[in-house]
């Protein structure tokens, strides 16, 4: 049996998340602790008590959806299920940022000040109303590369993430992607939808938040990974540091090729996938990617003692 550690990306943050771990683990309390002190402020206060639209800005999402998710693994350390049981780790976007703090590559107070400065990044590289993203369900990554292809005329259209098999994002300039919506549904799409998002994310729009990031990795230490951290751009495993700050950069405009990085694991032996964090999206996912795995969502105290069980 080999499991993977999976950390969720934005869209799981709900008002609340995390603070029955930090009442029940000194270890998790502590992670809310160091990010606030990181970021300055007390983020904390937000996610807990705060506004679900103050939180759901991306500068916000970010850093807190990662601080949840390393506080359910200091829990989950606290039972003696620390990340030396896991063969891999991977996150899905931002989520990749979690990872490579759990696997010990960045400290923490450096991944919230990363993922504070992408955040703000990406929400400040496109004009708001000028990009846009639409999922579009029941057609296949090939076909859903070749609607965005179709519908961009010139200005940007991209598959941004590979979900799984029947839930492509696309992302653009907001006139294409509406064309690709209604591209998809002559191509037999079972819906086509415009996303509440804020930005057009993982698409060459994205390119003044690579330059930002590129420019904030510079600054930080990064270190070999204790465990494999499968990456979003690439969709294999990667153990190199001097590998790792390259393709975060490549992230911001590159497609999540989630499905793909499922793939990657399942074939490398995996059969447990462990969502550590809020929500269970990824899970979902992943069943429907990898159909004979077993998935866990591990957000809570009581998910936390099920998994010692």
């Amino acid at each position: 049996m080999s499991r993977a550690f999976v950390f969720p990306g934005q869209g799981a943050q709900t008002i609340g998340m995390g603070r029955a771990l930090a009442e029940a683990y000194p270890a998790a309390k502590a992670v809310f602790d160091e990010v606030d002190e990181a970021l300055g402020e007390k983020l904390s206060a937000l996610i807990w008590e705060g506004d679900i639209a103050a939180l759901t800005l991306t500068q916000n999402a970010q850093p807190a959806l990662m601080a949840t998710s390393i506080a359910a693994l200091r829990a989950l350390e606290a039972e003696g299920l620390g990340i030396e049981a896991a063969s891999f780790v991977a996150g899905h976007s931002l989520g990749e940022y979690s990872a490579l703090c759990a696997a010990k590559s960045l400290r923490l107070s450096d991944t919230a000040r990363l993922l504070r400065v992408r955040g703000q990044a990406m929400q400040e590289a496109v004009p708001v109303g000028v990009g846009a993203m639409a999922a579009l369900l029941g057609l296949d990554f090939d076909t859903a590369t070749e609607v965005a292809a179709e519908a961009a005329q010139g200005e940007v259209c991209q598959a941004a993430n590979d979900n799984d098999p029947a839930q492509v994002v696309v992302s653009g300039h907001k006139a294409a992607v509406e064309r690709a919506v209604e591209i998809a549904k002559a191509r037999g799409a079972k819906r086509a939808l415009m996303l509440p998002v804020s930005a057009p994310f993982h698409c060459a729009l994205m390119q003044p938040a690579a330059h930002v990031m590129a420019e904030a990795l510079a600054a930080v230490n990064i270190e070999n990974p204790v465990v494999p951290v499968v990456v979003n751009v690439r969709a294999e495993a990667v153990s190199e540091a001097n590998r790792i700050r390259d393709l975060l950069v490549a992230q911001v405009t590159g497609s999540v090729r989630w499905r793909e990085s499922v793939l990657w694991m399942e074939q490398a032996g995996v059969t447990e996938f462990w969502e550590i964090g809020a929500g269970k999206a990824l899970s979902g996912m992943i069943k429907r990617i990898a159909k004979g795995a077993e998935t866990r969502a591990v957000g809570t105290p009581e998910d936390v003692l099920a998994a010692k069980g």
